[in-house]
């Protein structure tokens, strides 16, 4: 028995539905996941965009303190403030320049060059 063109018509109108249901299915399917990766994308963005302002934020700071302790050091390293101290906490006093005189007898000098 042949199948009577009615029933291959409705056969062929299934396959047409299911293959439409599944082409709706696939689309929506791959349309979700292409926003989920979007969105886990725009979100890696932003938490990186965010550390680098944090990191930023950390060198700005690092180098304010770095710039406060040079300015520290170049203060405490003044030669009239190590005097000061050294005279008052230490009772250092400030060595005088002294002359130091030598004579040589002219004629040993004479007597080297021969």
């Amino acid at each position: 028995m042949m199948p009577s063109p009615k029933s291959k018509r409705q056969k062929l109108k299934r396959q047409k539905e299911f293959l439409h249901t599944l082409l709706f299915f696939g689309i929506t399917t791959l349309s979700i996941a292409g926003l989920l990766v979007y969105l886990w994308v725009y979100t890696e963005i932003d938490e990186t965009l965010v550390s680098i302002e944090v990191q930023n934020g950390t060198v700005n700071e690092l180098r304010n303190s770095i710039e406060e302790l040079n300015s520290e050091i170049a203060r405490l390293s003044r030669v009239d403030r190590i005097t000061s101290l050294a005279k008052e906490k230490l009772d250092m006093v400030v060595a005088h320049p002294e002359t130091v005189a030598v004579y040589i007898d002219p004629s040993e000098i004479l007597d080297a060059d021969d």
